[in-house]
């Protein structure tokens, strides 16, 4: 009879399998080391074993102790099949980023699962390094593995890996290719791949080069150690098992880059991997694309996508983080570029700063909540630490729970719901009638606040042309375009509807606001034409050139000798003079103006005292020519 004497006897001796879809255009062969048909379903079943051999030997672990470790949930894995054999207790810190299935996972084996925030730095008390460090110290017999400077890890991947690559391609292989998470699994394939191929000659393919995976963001290839969403892959500190000297070249991937190659992986080449598989794939395929054909590459797919399944190969979680975009129809991305016609830099505070300070950024950019971040824009999702907003501090402070003077991290309310920028328009709308705000993401990074206000400005300048007649077609994309700029030029009215044209109206041909009678008197000295010459309909606005705009300085109005603007709603007509800067402000579909002109008080409302200017004699000499 041929079997296993238990679990740990089958790790190992993984397969390599080509990829024949996703390498379209490289000629040479690229190969995948598939390390989930370990038992445990990843590579780190490999240095599970060996890191509790040697404790054991050492004394470090002894019967009935607890084994305490920060994992993403794959070395968890490969010690709770170990510990479980051996009557230990299990206790792993997770970062909050880390799938729930993975969490499942673990503690299907028994263990105990602790998460903790991605995004603080290694050194603080909540880090998943100092959360763990805590409970060893706490729990009696406990022992931490420390995957992170063990040299059992790098030494296990040297032993195993590395030969059975170095053998199962016949000595041929000519680069590696591998994700770095704590660095053991490169430093001790690449190692052993070195110091093998170190004197093959250059016509066989000389040494064999060794090429690293990074997430951006991750020190390893120059970042500054920002949080991803890639799991179990790159460090924001430099562990101990990993070694520099060993790796060729280190390329750094995009989340979006990694995800996307997930998917393909499973619908092109039958392999359901993790979103670090995607990623050490994509950077493979740069490194092939341009050897020659009889290079070997290697890529080592480190854990299965069956962990990920509510994640990666979730469309609803990729929408929400902004990886997937919507066919047809209007998307919440457009909707946040129609705030400022191009997306916005997000508004924002940070934990550090002061309520006060938090309440000044409200009051000054016009916003009712916002994101509390850890970094300057761009930021990344694993930076967003929370939120704040105008209703919650209100409360805080009358409550006296508040006081100006405290830091925004001690008032701050939970992350704003997210909503991918792809997503339709109806996916924030129904988020938005439980949340007064959402944060919208893309490539997993946050691009901006969309709050009902918003979707409401949006919905009426969009709203159909004809009223009465209810909702209209759809209108293409251009038609849509069209309709926004005639309407930002004056052509149409906020309430979707063209304005009169009685006879005798004249606008100005700088495309300017009509005027309100057939005298006409514009600053910009561009002479009139009748209004006539511009469309009236929906159809003729769908097909007409757009004009091009102007200030609303151009409106102006002479009625009996006296020159005439329009104020807010309910107010009548009154006079000013035509040779004032004027600068507009919208208000209920009409221009009205305020002057920055020293005489009149800068912004300030005019002087009753002024009145008499607006009736000069001269103005309404010029007025009427």
């Amino acid at each position: 009879m041929k079997y296993a004497e238990n679990i740990a006897d089958v790790v190992g001796n993984t397969p390599l399998v080509k990829l024949n879809t996703v390498t379209g255009g490289i000629a040479c062969t690229v190969l995948a080391k598939v390390e989930y048909v370990n038992p445990g379903g990843s590579v780190k079943d490999r240095i599970a074993v060996r890191m509790i051999d040697a404790a054991e030997a050492s004394g470090a672990l002894r019967p009935g102790g607890t084994i305490v470790e920060p994992t993403s949930g794959n070395t968890g894995v490969g010690l709770a099949l170990i510990a479980q054999r051996r009557g230990y207790k299990c206790v792993f810190v997770c970062p909050d980023k880390v799938s729930e299935d993975k969490r499942n996972v673990l503690k299907a084996y028994g263990a105990e699962v602790v998460v903790s925030p991605t995004s603080v730095p290694p050194d603080h008390p909540d880090s998943y390094y100092s959360v763990s460090d805590r409970l060893v110290r706490e729990i009696e017999g406990g022992w931490k593995p420390d995957q992170y400077s063990n040299p059992e890890n790098p030494k296990s991947h040297y032993l195993s890996t590395g030969p059975e690559i170095w053998a199962d391609t016949d000595g041929l292989v000519t680069h590696f290719v591998a994700g770095i998470g704590t660095g053991g699994t490169i430093t001790g394939t690449g190692s052993y791949l070195r110091d093998i191929s170190a004197d093959r000659e250059s016509g066989s393919g000389g040494r064999v080069q060794i090429v690293g995976a990074d997430p951006e963001g991750s020190v390893y290839s120059g970042g500054t150690g920002r949080p991803y969403l890639v799991e179990g892959v790159g460090e924001d500190m430099w562990p101990r098992a990993y070694d520099p000297s060993v790796v060729d070249q280190v390329i750094a991937v995009s989340d979006a880059e990694s995800f996307a190659m997930t998917r393909r992986l499973a619908r092109e080449e039958g392999l359901l991997v993790g979103g670090s598989c995607g990623m050490a794939v994509v950077a493979a395929l740069r490194v092939a694309r341009d050897l020659p054909a009889d290079a070997v590459v290697v890529v080592l797919l480190p854990d299965s996508g069956r962990g990920y399944l509510s994640k990666i190969f979730d469309d609803a979680w990729m929408s929400s983080y902004g990886f997937m975009h919507e066919d047809g129809g209007r998307t919440v991305g457009e909707v946040l570029k129609g705030k400022t016609g191009t997306l916005p830099t997000l508004v924002h505070t940070h934990p550090t700063e002061t309520v006060r300070d938090a309440i000044e950024i409200l009051r000054e950019y016009g916003v009712s909540q916002m994101p509390v971040v850890t970094s300057e824009p761009p930021v990344v999702l694993g930076e967003v630490a929370g939120s704040v907003s105008e209703r919650d501090l209100l409360a805080s402070l009358f409550a006296g729970t508040a006081q100006l003077a405290d830091l925004v991290a001690k008032h701050m309310s939970p992350t704003l719901p997210l909503v991918g920028e792809g997503e339709p328009v109806s996916t924030a709308r129904h988020i938005l009638e439980d949340a007064d705000a959402v944060l919208v993401i893309s490539g997993g990074k946050p691009i901006g606040v969309l709050t009902r206000a918003d979707m409401l400005g949006f919905l009426a300048a969009w709203a159909p042309f004809d009223e009465a007649r209810g909702p209209g077609p759809a209108l293409s994309p251009g038609a849509h375009d069209r309709r926004r700029d005639l309407r930002l030029s004056g052509l149409i009215s906020l309430r979707g509807r063209t304005p009169p044209s009685p006879p005798g109206r004249r606008r100005c041909s700088a495309g300017g606001p009509p005027a309100r009678t057939a005298a006409c008197c514009c600053s910009c000295a561009a002479g009139c034409r009748p209004l006539a010459t511009y469309p009236s309909s929906p159809k003729e606005i769908s097909a007409a050139p757009i004009p091009a705009p102007v200030a609303a300085t151009t409106e102006c109005v002479a009625v009996d000798g006296r020159v005439l603007r329009p104020r807010s709603r309910g107010d009548s007509q009154v006079a000013i003079p035509d040779s004032a800067a004027m600068r507009p402000s919208s208000h209920n579909g009409l221009v009205s103006h305020q002057s920055p002109d020293p005489a009149f008080g800068g912004s300030k409302p005019r002087p009753k005292s002024a009145k008499k200017a607006r009736t000069s004699p001269e103005v309404t000499e010029r007025c009427q020519r």
